[in-house]
């Protein structure tokens, strides 16, 4: 699958139920571009496996490949899945703050470190946000401390 805003190829992964209020549109499957870190549900087309009848995810035998974003992006579902969701947020930062807030202190449980992990990305060649990442790094880091 490629994205709609940019043509990158995405990683699909499902949305645990916990997350589901801050994936867009709900979706229990999206797709998280590898470019420009836009977030969208995933086409139903794409969704086969991913999910159950009822829309819960499925247990599958394996994980998003993460590792396609970029060398800085955790690749450990725990951590992976609320960053990426943050990130979708992250353009509307004003909008989205405390879910973006709690998402990130979820990937902090996790042990990772959430202003290190965007600061290596904002330093990827390969990674064009559609966002200032730069930036809202310096506000997501006033926000969280």
């Amino acid at each position: 699958m490629t994205c709609s805003e940019c043509g990158a190829p995405t990683v699909l992964f499902s949305v645990p139920t916990e997350y589901r209020t801050d994936a867009p549109s709900a979706a229990a499957v999206v797709s998280f571009c590898t470019r420009c870190l836009s977030l969208e549900p995933a086409p139903r087309s794409d969704r086969d496996g991913a999910e159950t009848d009822e829309g819960a995810p499925a247990a599958t035998a394996t994980t998003p490949d993460f590792e396609r974003v970029s060398d800085a992006f955790p690749t450990r579902p725990e951590r992976a899945v609320p960053f990426a969701l943050a990130l979708g947020l992250c353009p509307s930062l004003a909008t989205n703050r405390t879910a973006i807030e709690l998402l990130l202190r979820e990937v902090e449980g996790a042990g990772g470190d959430p202003l290190l992990l965007l600061e290596r990305l904002s330093d990827d060649p390969s990674v064009e946000p559609a966002f200032d990442l730069e930036r809202r790094r310096h506000q997501l880091e006033q926000l969280l401390y």
